[in-house]
């Protein structure tokens, strides 16, 4: 782990390569898993609060699991993520579009400047998953196999998951941390035991 300001950081995100290739994957991380996606309680409150600006871009099957389940739920570990459409597929957020590829709802109405909300922090991140470590954020690589495609794109690219996740990190973290972490990854490449 690296230790970088409030973080710890898995050297896996500067060695991983990771390029969402949706067309491949047809956004199957909106769709496929165990639980809905983490929400932290201020994000669960916006989605909620939000709700009359975005709802039409949320399919009827979506608008029936938040009127059952509520704007976020408790999973079997305890912990506060979205709901799933029939208690088991996938988010009750999820818009598909005309390739029946998988997306977010509550971003599409950012994009459409409905709302000034994005969307979790944790999908933003993704496949980067924050476990706290102490009082700091444990940044780790969260492998899944419906990301093979990815990863084939990232290494044909050769951009390091840190890189592909520039745009989320500094909306968690701040442009100065995200420009010392480029600094830190410049000096771990050139540590002696990589030049062999």
């Amino acid at each position: 782990m690296i230790e970088h300001r409030n973080t710890l950081i898995s050297e896996d995100l500067f060695e991983k390569r990771f390029v969402c290739d949706l067309n491949a994957c047809k956004g199957a991380c909106c769709v496929e898993g165990e639980s809905g996606a983490p929400l932290l309680k201020e994000e669960a409150e916006q989605i909620e609060k939000l709700w009359p600006k975005y709802k039409s871009y949320i399919p009827e099957k979506g608008r029936q699991a938040v009127a059952e389940q509520g704007f976020s739920v408790i999973d079997e570990d305890g912990d506060l993520v979205t709901p799933l459409v029939d208690g088991k597929k996938e988010c009750a957020f999820t818009v598909f579009d005309e390739k029946g590829i998988a997306l977010c709802g509550i971003e599409k109405a950012w994009k459409d400047g409905k709302i000034p909300f994005r969307k979790p922090i944790s999908c933003h991140l993704y496949p980067i998953r924050i476990e706290k470590v102490g009082e700091r954020d444990g940044l780790n690589y969260h492998k899944w196999n419906l990301c093979k495609p990815a990863c084939t794109c990232g290494a044909k690219l050769d951009v390091p998951v840190f890189r592909f996740l520039k745009d989320s990190l500094i909306r968690a973290y701040g442009a100065e941390w995200y420009a010392e972490l480029e600094g830190i990854y410049e000096e771990w490449l050139n540590e002696p035991r990589r030049k062999q």
